[in-house]
């Protein structure tokens, strides 16, 4: 296949993973609302997801060649992916922008809401490019007329189901202002839009610049896990103030389940 079919697939890919954004605002079609206790657990899902994904797949196959420059590529590649997420946040710092803003927005409003969801979401899309890296390469899984890695397939799963609590959280206050159902959905996956596009830049970053591989593997591993531990944990933490013990249990009990959920898809792709 030629580079242009495998950007397309990585593309596709990446479109896959914010179309299940969009399956975060199904539950509102069945009822009027999600307690916080559901909330919070879905939030330490998509955090034992994550991190998950980023150790057992990304930092693994980084690795993996067991030789020290991969380490040490690795090891760079996080404090960039950590260093640019704290930048990004520093210079968006005091405009954040609330779901509900979406369908009030001018247009300048809506280009500062479309730089702060590619800060949250374009870390997702370099892990998808990344771990397509050895498409059309032996030891993976013929799908589409493609030889696709497992770890690919591992990641887009695992950024798939991470997608949809994001997805519930943007669609909680739409709900409260009347927001129609499928406009939800389409707010949703309009917030995930910079994954597939970070996913082809990553993809072809990769293919044409091999030797810098190990550091894209932790560059999306070590943005992931701070976007976890600074904004994942402290929402669900904010949302379960006023659950029994704060929501504490709640956030155990997701991320263990996230983490259960990702190990067997992990020991295929080793």
């Amino acid at each position: 296949m030629g580079l242009l079919a495998n950007l397309v697939l990585v593309f596709i890919a990446g479109l896959v993973t914010a179309l299940a954004t969009g399956v975060g605002a199904i539950p509102f079609f069945l009822v009027d609302d999600v307690s916080d206790r559901w909330n919070v657990t879905l939030w330490g899902l998509a955090s034992g997801i994550m991190v998950s994904a980023s150790v057992f797949g990304l930092i693994f196959e980084g690795v993996s060649n067991g030789n020290g420059g991969s380490v040490r590529g690795v090891a760079l590649g996080m404090l960039v992916g950590v260093a640019l997420v704290v930048v990004s946040h520093r210079v968006i710092s005091g405009a954040e922008v609330n779901p509900r803003q979406y369908e009030e927005a001018d247009y300048k409003k809506l280009v500062l809401i479309l730089g702060i969801l590619t800060v949250h979401s374009f870390p997702e899309g370099v892990a998808i490019g990344v771990s397509f890296a050895e498409l059309g390469f032996e030891g993976g899984i013929g799908l589409l007329g493609f030889t696709v890695p497992l770890l690919a397939i591992f990641m887009t799963v695992a950024i798939s189901i991470h997608n949809v609590p994001e997805g519930l959280a943007i669609s909680i206050p739409l709900r409260a202002m009347n927001v129609g159902k499928w406009r939800m959905v389409w707010w949703a996956v309009f917030s995930s839009l910079p994954q597939p596009i970070g996913a082809v830049i990553a993809f072809y970053f990769v293919r044409v610049a091999r030797q810098f591989l190990p550091i894209g593997f932790g560059f999306a591993a070590g943005a992931m896990i701070y976007l976890v531990a600074s904004e994942f944990v402290p929402e669900a933490l904010e949302i379960g103030e006023g659950l029994p013990s704060r929501g504490y249990p709640e956030l155990v009990a997701g991320v263990v389940l996230g983490v259960v959920l990702m190990v067997p898809l992990a020991l295929i792709q080793v």
